[in-house]
């Protein structure tokens, strides 16, 4: 038995030190889009592979040999004598397109990075344990602005043109312990523990642009590092409402507490002289607040079908009061303030599987996976909403017959930005992300899966 624990425990030493290499190695531009000038950046749909494809909904989802990273409770179900590892990679592919002066502008962006580690692991009858690792928010943009001509301004008068550069990039990771544990026949519920770390660069850089001669002027940087470690908790519970041999209902909630992330963040401000001259240097915390999140799902399943639908509340508004000032001006003239708001999020999905037992016919094990995704990003430009609409879809694919190891494949097509990028002017995204994952299932019992079992003969 001894022996035993020590091989789970050398497992999950293995997993982390994985996970913080991969992380480590992944890369820092995995977002591309002007919206994550501000705050934390792009928050990522979370979720493992399957679920993502199916719309991101799974927070009522209890799936043997699957694990689900929404909700701790779903924990409970994990088998005993089994150890369950997920891994996966995304690519993704950001278009952004924007009006301005009535000329369109265009910019891509393609990534590729490690997306989600994970593994399960029983602790008792009915008590589940997962480790995952997963990225949580991203930024990166690269952005240029010429400074508009005023007869007026003395920069115009005595230097000439100014042209200003913006960049960023950089991600915040979630570190998730999680347990789960079946309360009483067909009530399961969770409890998590999430550690936030990363780190955020934003650069600016303004250049003087003679108009007319030879003159020369120092440029000015502008360097700052946003680094968080933050750990925050998460509640959940599932409550099966129908269970027969041919159905199953169950319903879902998460609640996530959030809390102030702190980000420890300096500045720093160069001339480009010849000495590379440092202006001013400071070091301070802002105030950065993860939301208040409620989740609320339901999910029904036969032999054939899986049907999910989830509600999602983040309160970002209530947890972030301060407002910022873009750095350059908006396409319709003036500056644009930057503010937090609430979100509401419905995703829906379905999955449909064929002949889950059929011995014949590889194809009809296969399961085949659509859905959507419906809400709004969590900032506002001059009170204008970005609405965001993903449309999603994939598959399942079983290593062997009877096996519970296999394979996920998702793709995803979004937008942002789309409702209001005519008339106010700002940008308009679309995007592709394609993801592939792993799902290796050992057990003693079942199945004659014995991926991390040492063989007693050679």
């Amino acid at each position: 038995m001894q022996q035993q624990n020590n091989r789970w425990f050398i497992l999950l030493v293995a997993f982390l030190f994985a996970s913080a290499t991969a992380t480590a190695q992944s890369g820092s531009i995995n977002a591309f889009s002007p919206y994550t000038m501000y705050g934390i950046g792009e928050v990522n749909t979370p979720g493992s592979v399957a679920q993502r494809s199916m719309g991101g909904v799974g927070v009522a989802a209890r799936q043997t040999g699957m694990i689900n990273l929404l909700n701790p409770a779903a924990n409970s179900l994990v088998q005993r004598k089994s150890f369950l590892v997920n891994f996966a990679g995304e690519g993704q592919n950001y278009y952004n397109k924007q009006t301005v002066g009535g000329q369109e502008k265009k910019a891509a962006h393609n990534s590729f990075s490690i997306r989600d580690i994970a593994v399960l692991m029983p602790l008792h009858k009915n008590l589940g344990l997962s480790v995952s690792v997963t990225p949580y928010s991203s930024v990166g943009y690269k952005m240029m602005y010429d400074h508009t001509y005023d007869e007026n301004d003395p920069v115009w008068g005595n230097v000439g043109r100014v042209n200003y550069q913006y960049q960023g990039e950089g991600d915040l990771t979630e570190v998730k312990l999680a347990v789960g544990y079946q309360l009483f026949k067909n009530f399961s519920v969770g409890a998590a523990v999430q550690y936030y770390w990363g780190t955020i660069d934003r650069t600016f850089v303004m250049v003087p642009v003679s108009i007319v001669g030879n003159s020369n002027f120092g440029s000015i940087t502008g360097d700052s590092e946003y680094s968080v470690s933050r750990f925050k908790a998460q509640l959940g519970a599932q409550w099966t409402a129908l269970l027969t041999e041919k159905r199953i209902l169950t319903f879902g909630a998460v609640y996530d507490f959030g809390g102030d992330l702190d980000p420890n963040i300096s500045h720093v401000i160069k001339t480009d002289d010849l000495y590379e001259t440092t202006v001013s240097t400071d070091a301070d915390y802002i105030a950065v607040a993860l939301p208040r999140r409620l989740s609320l799902g339901a999910y029904y399943q036969t032999a054939k079908w899986a049907l999910g639908l989830d509600y999602d509340y983040n309160g970002w508004a209530g947890s972030n009061k301060k407002r910022e000032m873009t750095g350059v001006d908006g396409a319709t003239g003036g500056q644009m303030e930057v503010a937090y708001r609430d979100t509401h999020t419905l995703k829906a999905g379905v999955e449909f599987t064929p002949a889950r037992y059929d011995v014949r016919r590889f194809f009809n094990r296969w399961s085949y996976r659509a859905g959507i995704r419906y809400g709004s990003y969590h900032q506002t430009y001059d009170g204008h909403e970005l609405n965001e609409l993903a449309v999603t879809a994939g598959l399942g694919v079983p290593f062997k017959f009877l096996g519970m190891s296999g394979v996920d494949v998702a793709f995803e097509y979004g937008m942002r930005g789309f409702n209001v990028a005519k008339s106010v002017g700002l940008v308009r995204q679309d995007y592709f992300k394609f993801s592939v994952g792993f799902r290796l299932f050992a057990s003693g019992t079942e199945n004659n899966e014995y991926w991390f079992m040492r063989p007693k003969y050679d």
